[in-house]
Parts: C-alpha cells; structure tokens; sequence
C-alpha cells in the first residue's frame, strides 16, 4: 500500500508592522520589539518597522512602554498622482479589515510626494474604500475622525504609498489610569522612559527608595511602578484598534491578557521599594493621589504635599527622578533659574550617593549643577527639544562665607581717626555676626564728623554709600574724605577694589576708581540666617535686602510658625522668605512694582518654596485689601517709598493715607493676630485714632540691632493687635 504523500503546507509570510514614537525613544521601542518575539527589526526617526506573527503585534500593543502606535502594514505601491492612489486603493480587498458598519478614518502622512496635501490623500483612500463598500453592498460605511474604530494609516514617502490598519487605535501612551490632569503633563510614554533610562529596573532593590520631589499628576511615579509590578501598560485599555478589525484573533488576545494579569499578580506579590512622591501644589497632589487609585497603585506609592525645601533623604540608597517647570516664558526661566540653583545645593546635601534622572528643556540650567553626569539623552516632550541628564549624586560641602580677616591700619597719617573708627567696629560687631549666623550687616555709618558715609558688608562685597556734602560744605572735600575711608577699607579688611561698589544716597553714583561701575548690573547670593537672598550691588534702587529692616525680618521669622502671612508692599519678598523658613502655613505677597515681584519669586525659588500657596500679586495694597476675603495671622505692611529718592512725595502722601490703609489691614488680621507696620520715614507717628481703637506698641528701640546701635533711627516699627472683644452683658 501506497502511503501518499502530503503536501507541505506552505508557510505563512510573515506580517510587516511598524511602531512609531517619539524621538529619541526608537532604540527603547526596538529593544521591546524583540523581547516580544519580533525579527528584522529596522530604525528610522520616529519609527519601528518589523517582521513577524500576529502574535508580536498583539504583544507590542499590550506591553510596549515607549510605542506610540502599533501598524500592521497591508500593502505599498507607487502613488505619483491621487487618482493613482484611489485606483490602487480600490484594489484592497476591504472586508478583509473592515466591516460596513465600523467607524472608520483615515489618517495620512506625506514626505516629499507629489501629493503635498495630507488631508487631499486621506480623502481619497477614503473615497476609496467607502465607494468599494457602495458597489458592493450598496451601503457606505460612516468616517468618524474624532472616535473612529478603525484607523486606516496612510504613509507617502516621495512616490511610494503604504497603506497599514492601526492595530493601536488611540494612541498607546493613552493607559487609562489618567483621571485628572495638570499644567503640562508628562505623556506617560515619555515617562516611562525616563524611569527606565535613569535606571530603574524589575530588579530594583527593595530596600530603595524611588522618588519624585515634584511629582505633579504623577505619571513618573505610576509609570515606575508599572516596571517595578511587570504591569503591562495596555491593560488598563477599554480598547484597541485591533478589537475592530475583521481578521481580529480573540483567542490570542485572550490568552495574552490572562498572561500579563498572572504576570502583574506575581509582581504584585514581591517585595517592593518605596516609591515616594510630594509636589508644592496641593492640586497636583490631588491629581495624582486620583491617578494612582485609578492604576490600582495606590498601596504602592505615597505622595504628599511638601515644599521642595523639604527634601531629606528618606533611605540610604535610592533614585531620584525629577521633571521640574521648564519657564517657557522669558522672565519664568530667569525666576525657574533660582530653583535649579536650590535643588543643586539641597541634592549634594542630602541626597549624596543615589542615582537620578534630571528631565529639562533648558540644557543652561542643567549644565549649570554641579553633577557630573554619566550620561545625557535627548529626548522630546511633544515639540519641546529635552536632555535627559543621568549620574550618581555627590556629596557637596558648603563653606559659610566666613567673614573678612582684620589688618592693623597704618598708625598716624590721614584718616587714621576713620581707620580706628573702623577697625573698633569690626572688633565688636565681627564676634556678634558669627555669633547670630549673620553675613550681611553695616560695618560703618556716618559715626564721625566728616565722614558722612555707610559702609556696608554683603559677605565678600562692601557697598559704600557717600552721603551728599551737607548744605555750605565743599563737595570736593567730602569726595576726598570719601576716597581716604575707602583707602582705609582696602587696608583694613584686605577688600580687592572689584569687590567694593560705590552708591550716593539719594539716587546718584559715585565717581571713583575703586569698584565696577554701577550702570553694570550683578546678582549676588548671600545668606541671611537660613535664608538666602539676591542682592543687587549696582543699582541705586536699593539692593534689595535692607539691612535696617533685619531685625524686623528675624521677628517675622519667629512670629511665623503655624500662621498665615500677608506682606503688603513686599518688595523683593525677603520678609516672606523668612516666614517661609520658619514654617507659615501660606503666604501672599502684594506689590505694584511687577519687577519686585519678579525678585520675590526668585528668592522664593532660591529657598525651595513655590506653588499657589506662596502668592505674588501686582497691585495697590490699598485697592487689593478691598477685595480680599482671607484672614492672615500675621500682617507686615511697609510704607511704600522709592528708595532712589524719585518720589519725594512719598513719605507725606503715605502719613495722608496710612490710617486708612491700615484699617483695611486690620479686617483682614485674625482676632490673636500680629500686624507690624514698617516705616522709613524718622518724623512719622500713627494717627491717635488707630491707638484709640487698637493696641499700639512702638517696638523700634527693641529692633535695634548692633550694627545700627547709636545711629539715628531712620526705620520706625510699630506693633498693632486687636482689643480683647468686651465680654457680653
């Protein structure tokens, strides 16, 4: 008997698929290509293409973390004109991939072809398919553009046409746990790229911790966990493109979701690190607390409002991932500058030795950190060109400025009664200073007849300040009096000339040799107990950090725990700085000047602190307070002035109006609270009607500090509480 023989059963091409992504993520999408059993793989800009069975296409659509979309390419031909492209459209046999009553659009991609239209060659394939269904059936399948099921993706590279069914449908960073958005958000492919090219893998220690300081929606934290849990991304789906496709294998989709959950179950059931997560905005924190219970992670990961200044380190080893506000506008990135410099200083502190993944648009700001980074990748976030910088953090050490060393001055000779004058102060004030943890502080102010000047140390910089001759004096003398106190300052505390600015009182610049002109402008950092501030050097508009004022700043400080604070006519914001430190629940921070404000931010983000609770607003106290409708435990207003000396008015029109102001203030005080009125007017006293109707207490002697000791008080500072409310009946 003659056994016949079967014919061989002929097998199937393989199937051509592309992925595509964003830039500088298509090595990551080829990686996950072949762990899902794809061959062939080729890598072109913003593309994947591959070969393989309908099996690594389900695959990629279930668990790529970097895809975009997922294409199963039906055919390619040559395309050189659009009635080509309907004619050889019409050749496909649609109800291989379509049925009549499925949604369908079509969607096109055009790159140098003939056909410069894309949304001209969409219509045609369109056009295509819808009238090969009329002659069939005499039915014309619906388009839907905004909802389609099926997606019909057309590619037209010069002349040549591809023609493939989106097996993705929505597009995959679309996980489905996203249920509440903010300002900016992350697409979670993008995300997810992040973590895992900062290092994180399944095999992430447990006893590390992840965490995202500024973590807003908290797509970095959702996505980490997704790779720590071996979660497949596409599980959350409602739905794929495939799901409408006439040649769809629901036994194979099947059995690949019943895989990926016993996958995420045994992830589930391992030990885990912490994954942490805090963000300033306590929207965000919201946001991201709903997004985690939607991805079912809400065991897994911890987030929580907290400022940026408090970053501590929560274990010895661990990774930091970071996405902070990039400042798309101009003077956003001059302010977000000043945050990046505190994140820099607060890592090397307490972060030393854990790995991070810093993500930024803004390759000066990150350049400016101090890491060394391992490694750098680009990387877009929808058309913002990024860098994704990655290292290990060092260990920084921060040195105290430390104050200048003292040299005997030449006994004998001119000014030799200024140079003890001097050297005595700096004897008594220099023990006083290191005591108090204070590096900026007046070290001369007009003590001698003669040398009617104020010299003043900003840590390593001096600014002098010549008074004007007085009336019937000779100007020519007082220059040269100025000129030897400046000699003598060289001398005595060894300041190179670059390093002393020259100011007269009264808004004009002194002439001299002995320091950079004023008209250039330099920010300089200096500290201030914990605080940190921008001071201005240059500009005779004040430099921003009044040195008379400290001690009023230090009793906001203390006065600040646990309350909400109001600085009215805050200028650069330095008072709130301090209440911010020493832990106010909320601060606002009103001014006229747009750019004061800009500097309070700046120092806002120099300290770590940010978001909606700490506000800035551009406008008149007065006008401002009649709107408001918050109650603040803790109340500075200052007498708006003009340091420059432009507005001579100012001081008469505020003793008109600061009885109205204050008043308006006083509403909006809660009833335990504290109000500091701040003055820089010597002649001026309340109104007695405000002593009438509320306690009134002159403080300014307790606020004399040493370096202002037996000079005329130029700064008075009153104290205002309500009455006890009179008991009823």
């Amino acid at each position: 008997m003659i056994t016949p023989v079967r014919p061989k059963r002929k097998k199937k091409p393989p199937l051509s698929f592309v992925a595509t992504c964003g830039a500088g993520l298509e090595q990551l999408v080829a990686g996950e290509i072949e762990a899902q059993g794809g061959r062939n793989s080729a890598v072109n800009p913003g593309a994947v293409s591959w070969e393989g069975n309908l099996e690594s296409g389900y695959r990629m659509c279930l668990w790529s973390r970097f895809a975009s979309r997922v294409l199963l390419q039906i055919t390619g031909f040559d395309a050189p004109d659009a009635d080509t492209l309907y004619r050889q459209a019409g050749k496909i046999d649609w109800d291989e991939h379509l049925a009549c009553d499925t949604p369908f659009a079509v969607f096109s991609t055009v790159t140098d072809s003939p056909i410069s239209h894309s949304k001209y060659a969409a219509l045609r394939i369109k056009d295509a398919i819808a009238d090969q269904f009329r002659s069939r059936s005499g039915r014309r399948p619906s388009v839907d553009t905004s909802r389609p099921g099926m997606r019909i993706s057309l590619h037209l590279q010069g002349s040549r046409a591809t023609l493939a069914v989106d097996l993705s449908g929505d597009s995959l960073h679309r996980r489905g746990y996203r249920r509440a958005a903010v300002e900016a958000p992350l697409k979670e492919t993008l995300a997810a790229a992040i973590v895992y090219l900062s290092g994180l893998r399944r095999s992430f220690p447990p006893d590390r911790v992840v965490l995202d300081p500024m973590c807003g929606g908290g797509t970095l934290l959702i996505e980490a966990a997704m790779i720590l849990g071996d979660s497949a991304p596409g599980l959350q789906r409602k739905s794929f493109g495939f799901l409408f496709w006439n040649r769809h294998d629901e036994r194979l989709w099947e059995k690949l979701v019943n895989e990926a959950v016993r996958r995420e179950e045994d992830g589930h059931r391992q030990p885990w690190p912490r994954i942490i997560g805090y963000d300033a905005d306590p929207h965000a924190v919201t946001a991201a607390r709903e997004n985690i219970a939607a991805a079912g992670l809400d065991d897994k990961i911890t987030v929580g409002q907290r400022q940026l200044a408090a970053l501590e380190r929560p274990a010895d080893e661990g990774l930091l991932v970071v996405n902070p506000p990039y400042g798309e506008r101009l003077a956003d990135r001059e302010e977000i500058k000043y945050l990046y410099r505190f994140l820099d200083r607060q890592l090397g502190r307490e972060l030393a030795g854990w790995r991070i993944g810093f993500f930024s648009s803004n390759p000066d700001l990150a350049g400016g950190f101090s890491l060394n980074w391992s490694d750098s990748y680009k990387l877009f976030n929808g058309p913002i060109r990024c860098r994704l910088h990655c290292g290990t953090i060092a260990r920084t050490t921060e040195h105290a400025p430390g104050l200048p060393s003292l040299h005997e001055p030449e006994t004998g000779g001119e000014g030799a009664d200024f140079a003890a004058r001097l050297q005595a102060n700096c004897r008594r004030l220099f023990p006083w200073a290191e005591r108090e943890d204070i590096s900026c502080f007046r070290l001369y102010g007009s003590d001698l007849p003669g040398y009617d000047l104020a010299l003043d140390l900003y840590e390593r910089w001096i600014l002098a300040t010549g008074h004007a001759a007085a009336a019937g004096g000779d100007p020519r003398a007082a220059d040269h009096r100025f000129n030897v106190a400046l000699r003598a300052v060289r001398e005595i505390l060894a300041i190179p000339p670059g390093r002393i600015f020259l100011r007269k009182a009264g808004g004009g610049k002194k002439k001299g040799k002995a320091g950079p002109k004023p008209s250039r402008t330099k920010i300089f950092e200096v500290d201030e107990q914990r605080c940190r501030f921008l001071v201005n050097l240059t500009d005779d508009r004040g430099t921003g950090l009044p040195l008379a004022r400290r001690s009023l700043r230090l009793l906001i400080g203390r006065s600040a725990e646990g309350r909400t604070f109001l600085n009215l006519n805050g200028g650069t914001g330095t008072a709130t700085v301090h209440a911010l430190v020493n832990g106010a629940l909320a601060t606002t921070t009103v001014d006229p000047a747009a750019g004061q404000l800009h500097l309070a931010r700046s120092n806002f983000f120099l300290n770590g602190f940010g978001g909606p609770q700490h506000r800035t607003i551009q406008e008149d106290s007065l006008k401002w307070l009649a709107g408001c409708r918050s109650r603040f435990g803790l109340i500075l207003v200052n007498a708006p002035c003009c340091p420059d000396g432009r507005d001579s008015a100012a001081p008469s029109r505020f003793r008109l109006e600061h009885e109205q102001l204050l008043r308006a203030a006083m509403k909006v005080l809660t009833r335990e609270g504290l109000l500091l009125l701040a003055v820089d007017d010597p002649c001026f006293t309340p109104a007695p009607s405000l002593a009438a109707d509320f306690i009134l207490e002159d403080i300014s002697s307790r606020l004399t500090a040493p370096d202002f000791a037996g000079q005329p008080n130029r700064s008075p500072c009153f104290a205002f509480r309500h009455r006890p409310l009179e008991p009823e009946g």
